[in-house]
């Protein structure tokens, strides 16, 4: 609850639409709580995600007490929020229209715009609107005053920023406030059409929305909003996962859900960039209370592997191959260089800054834009960059010759520091460490450009990376494992220490060693003995980190554990784990970064994209294990899967 009073909405209790450009978090009470704009990195103009009293917002819902639900329309990302009040019933379609070159917008604007359409279904249904926004993260005063009286067009500016709304109603402006009530009988439509705009072009005046409160007659105007909505549709049924007539890798009930994740996926990547940012949000805590707050709406190097893969076997190899391209043009520059994280635009000062004048969600503070880690250290993004190259060009084959140099000098720095400490994948903010997962993904940056260069006859110095490969490995199995822990020993944390990590998980995927090997498998139940809850939900790790307080069950850790046993063979425990991990999706099939297994609360930033391309491939993994074909290449370490019984 915030200070004045008012009650924030769960985390998982929201929807997301978006346009390809940006995203905004639409609750089940028709509140949008979140919209950066113009892109996804920006200042938000609506926050009260972050700040329920200073952040705004802007509602629809009926005036009387009401039960909703929300849906997507199907295979589409057009929310549909529900409310059954006593005297009808209404249904609140949110929406960003996607402009994909095949249609003509006559000649309106329709980037970062959301378009909102009341209808009453059933009944009468008085439905109350408020409409406060607070532009740059409220930290400049926003007026709000009216364009135009009889057409209800509004205007909010603050700092050389504006806000347009259109909608058919009276409104009442007060204090940077506007509000408004009507009464829809059925199949009355009220719609309600923002837009951002620079100042200049707010002061040209709205867009006209083209309908009329009872939806009976279109007016003649630049933009008609039924015709939006239908194409936005038909643009997202066309590009969601179909199997069509042919088998399905994820044939059966998993079906629904990794064509979500898909269209998740999709929200969050960037149209001009190919750039996939690793959620929409900033600052949605790990700890109810605690200080665990990041910016995710960045992209990270080391999603690039098990993003492609997830996205070619839904058969959109157009976006994995644009987000491969993305991050390899990133990769010309010397490797020391490289930034674990960069802007959606290829940005490199991600400088990370704390707003102290919002409270955070739920009072966890601090507010953070930018993101630190950019600076960070962290060395197992060689090997994801070279597995993600291995992967993408069928093992170099198809690579383009004068992409090669670039890659080579990253393995020889990966040959150079493999030695050094880190802060790691799990962005330490502590002293960097001697991390086994660090050292593992150089030895698989060694490992993919062994392969690459001698299958393709690439100019490399071989005995050199065959030498510190050997070196590598030796070291980790030396001093990375711990026989004293469970009854098979495993893999730690870091050299020499007897600590916990779930990225361990992922050495057999990477091919360090077989699935049936001893200390694989030691592995695999020391994380279930020592990380996991009775539920399924895997914690990151043990042992220091830097921050205070705790953190949520990381749930892409959860997935990799789904895989791991998959892999091992052991496909009874892999299934009924991740039955259990699904249902922690809310009601539109979404997932937060975290879980919180005792409550079973979405925690962290939302939705979190690794936490849909764990779940695609989880279930692609299952899937081949029960026999059926994918509609990409080979899924990571399947070559070295043991056989169920």
């Amino acid at each position: 609850m915030s200070e004045s009073g008012h009650e924030y909405t769960p985390i998982a209790g929201y929807g997301l639409v978006g346009d390809g450009v940006s995203c905004a978090l639409v609750s089940r009470d028709g509140s949008i709580d979140w919209f950066p704009a113009p892109h996804l990195e920006s200042a938000g103009v609506f926050a009260a995600i972050l700040d329920a009293d200073r952040g705004g917002s802007f509602s629809i819902r009926p005036t009387g007490s009401f039960e909703s639900s929300q849906a997507y329309a199907d295979r589409t990302n057009v929310l549909e929020t529900t409310f059954e009040t006593d005297t009808g019933t209404l249904r609140l379609t949110d929406f960003m229209p996607v402009d994909d070159g095949s249609t003509d917008t006559g000649g309106s604007d329709d980037r970062r715009a959301i378009y909102r359409k009341a209808e009453a279904t059933a009944g009468a249904v008085e439905i109350g609107v408020e409409f406060a926004p607070r532009l740059d993260f409220a930290r400049a005063e926003t007026t709000v005053d009216t364009i135009d009286t009889a057409d209800g067009s509004l205007r909010a500016r603050a700092d050389g920023e504006a806000l347009s709304l259109s909608a058919s109603v009276e409104w009442t402006v007060d204090d940077g406030v506007a509000t408004a009530r009507t009464t829809l009988s059925a199949g009355q439509t009220a719609w309600f059409v923002l837009q951002y705009r620079e100042t200049e072009a707010a002061d040209a005046g709205s867009v006209d929305v083209g309908v009329d409160a009872d939806a009976s007659t279109n007016r003649d105007g630049p933009v008609d909003p039924e015709r939006r909505l239908d194409d936005t549709v038909e643009y997202w049924r066309e590009w969601a996962h179909d199997c069509g007539d042919h088998d399905c890798v994820f044939d059966g009930q998993w079906h629904d859900l990794t064509t979500r994740s898909g269209l998740v996926l999709k929200l969050l990547a960037h149209d001009g960039s190919g750039a996939i940012a690793a959620a929409p949000t900033t600052s949605l805590p790990e700890e109810i209370g605690g200080e665990r707050n990041w910016d995710y709406r960045f992209s990270w190097l080391r999603d690039g592997a098990f993003t492609i893969q997830a996205l070619s076997n839904l058969g959109h190899r157009a976006e994995a191959r644009a987000f491969f391209e993305w991050f390899q043009g990133l990769c010309h520059t010397d490797p020391a260089d490289l930034q674990p994280l960069y802007g959606l635009h290829g940005e490199t000062d991600l400088t990370e800054r704390e707003l102290d004048h919002l409270s955070g969600y739920c009072g966890s503070t601090p507010v953070r834009v930018g993101n630190a880690a950019r600076e960070q250290r962290q060395l197992d993004v060689f090997g994801e960059l070279l597995i993600a190259a291995h992967e993408t060009t069928n093992g170099g084959a198809d690579l383009d010759a004068s992409e090669w140099p670039a890659l080579r000098e990253i393995i020889e720095h990966a040959r150079e520091v493999w030695d050094e400490p880190d802060e790691g994948i799990w962005e330490v903010r502590c002293n960097p460490k001697q991390f086994v997962f660090s050292k593992v993904m150089c030895w698989a940056a060694l490992d993919r450009g062994i392969e690459m260069a001698a299958s393709n006859d690439l100019d490399a110095p071989l005995d050199d990376w065959r030498a510190c490969r050997e070196e590598i490995r030796e070291t980790v199995l030396d001093r990375g494992f711990d026989e004293s822990i469970g009854e098979q020993g495993s893999f730690t944390r870091t050299l020499d220490g007897d600590d916990l990590d779930a990225a361990g998980l992922l050495l057999p995927i990477v091919g360090f060693l077989p699935f049936d090997d001893r200390r694989v498998q030691g592995t695999i139940d020391a994380t279930i003995e020592g990380l996991t809850s009775d539920d399924g939900l895997v914690y990151r790790y043990d042992g220091e980190d830097g921050l205070e307080g705790e953190e949520g069950a990381f749930v892409l850790c959860s997935f990799w554990l789904v895989d791991a046993l998959t892999l091992s063979g052991r496909i009874e425990e892999a299934h009924d784990l991740f039955e259990s991990l699904i249902s922690y999706a809310n009601p539109l099939g979404l997932l937060a970064e975290e879980i919180d297994p005792e409550t079973g609360t979405h925690l962290g930033n939302f939705p979190q994209a690794f936490s849909h391309i764990g779940l695609i491939n989880s279930a692609l993994y299952l899937g081949r294990a029960l026999g059926r074909e994918g509609a990409g290449p080979e899924p990571m370490g399947f070559d070295d899967a043991v056989e169920a019984e």
